[in-house]
C-alpha cells in the first residue's frame, strides 16, 4: 500500500499537541526500559519514573525510544505508533468531537473518511482514511491512520499511528492506545 506523505502525519501528531495543550510545544515523553512483567501474548514496556507506564503491545511488535523522546513501536524495523506524554497536562484532555473537528481541519487537502470515533471523558480516539488531492481532480493513495489521547490521572497521553502502517497495523495501534496504563511504582 503506498505510504502517506510523512510531512501529513506530522502535522497530525503537531495538531494533536496542539489541541491537547493548546501551544505547540511538546513535553518530553518518559523513556521506557525493557521489561516490567510483560505477559507472554502482551509484550508491555515500562517507564523508569516512580509510576511504571505500561503500552500493551501486539505479540511480535518492539518499542523503543525515538531520538524526539516519543516512545514508538511496531513490528520488527516497522515503527507504527507513536506515544507521547505530557505530564501534568491532563486537563486538557480533547473530545472525541474535538478531535475530530481538528481532524478535518488538519488534512483540508485530503480525503478524510472517519472511520472510528470513540471517546468518554478520558479517551479521544479517531481512525481515519487519508486520501491527498492531487492536481486536476485526482485522488492520491488511500492511508489509514490514528490519532488518539487518553487521560490517566494529571497526565495526558498522544497517540498517533506513523506513515507506511496498514489497516491491521492501525487497528492493533488503536488498542494499544486504548489500554494504556500507569501502574504504582513498588514499595
Amino acid at each position: 500500500m503506498p505510504r502517506l506523505p510523512h510531512r501529513a502525519l506530522l502535522a497530525a501528531v503537531l495538531a494533536l499537541t496542539a489541541l491537547a495543550t493548546g501551544c505547540p510545544e511538546k513535553k518530553k515523553a518518559p523513556a521506557p526500559s525493557p521489561g516490567g512483567g510483560a505477559a507472554e501474548t502482551t509484550p508491555e514496556r515500562m517507564s523508569p519514573q516512580r509510576a511504571g507506564v505500561k503500552v500493551p503491545l501486539p505479540q511480535g511488535w518492539s518499542a523503543s525510544v525515538a531520538a524526539d523522546d516519543s516512545f514508538q513501536a511496531g513490528p520488527p524495523g516497522k515503527p507504527v505508533l507513536r506515544v507521547d506524554v505530557q505530564r501534568g497536562e491532563g486537563a486538557k484532555m480533547p473530545s472525541v468531537e474535538a478531535l475530530a473537528d481538528s481532524t478535518r481541519e488538519q488534512f483540508s487537502g485530503f480525503e478524510v473518511s472517519l472511520d472510528q470515533e470513540e471517546g468518554d471523558e478520558n479517551l479521544a480516539l479517531v481512525r481515519i482514511t487519508l486520501a491527498p488531492r492531487l492536481d486536476g481532480g485526482v485522488i492520491g493513495p488511500h492511508a489509514p491512520a490514528l490519532l488518539g489521547a487518553k487521560r490517566i490521572g494529571e497526565d495526558l497521553f498522544l497517540c498517533a499511528t506513523l506513515p507506511g502502517a496498514d489497516t491491521e497495523e492501525v487497528r492493533l495501534a488503536t488498542e494499544a492506545c486504548r489500554d494504556i496504563q500507569v501502574q504504582a511504582a513498588p514499595r
